[in-house]
């Protein structure tokens, strides 16, 4: 199944990711179908190429929650945003035993 991930570029501390489309089995790090755009997390910039994935998305490709949401906020998708991360569990405390 082929998915859109980000994909990081950049310097430690300054992270730049690219949008790119891949088997949703191989790694990040390593060579991609195609790049669709790119993404600046500190200038909140992105640049996609809107054509190309709406071709894709009609061919069945899924998106990570992640790229979904930024696609949605920047306006090149429309649909609603679904939920990328989930809070950390706050661990209980055993109960203690009396003695």
């Amino acid at each position: 199944m082929l998915k859109i991930k980000l994909q990081r570029k950049g310097k430690p501390g300054h992270a730049h990711f690219r949008l790119v489309i891949l088997e949703h089995t191989r790694r990040l790090t390593g060579s991609y179908l195609e790049l669709l755009g790119s993404y600046d997390p500190h200038k909140k910039t992105l640049q996609a190429k809107k054509e190309r994935i709406q071709h894709w998305l009609s061919k069945g490709v899924q998106m990570s929650p992640t790229v979904n949401n930024l696609l949605i906020n920047h306006h090149v998708i429309e649909g609603t945003k679904v939920q990328s991360w989930k809070p950390k569990k706050k661990a209980t405390e055993p109960a203690k035993a009396t003695a």
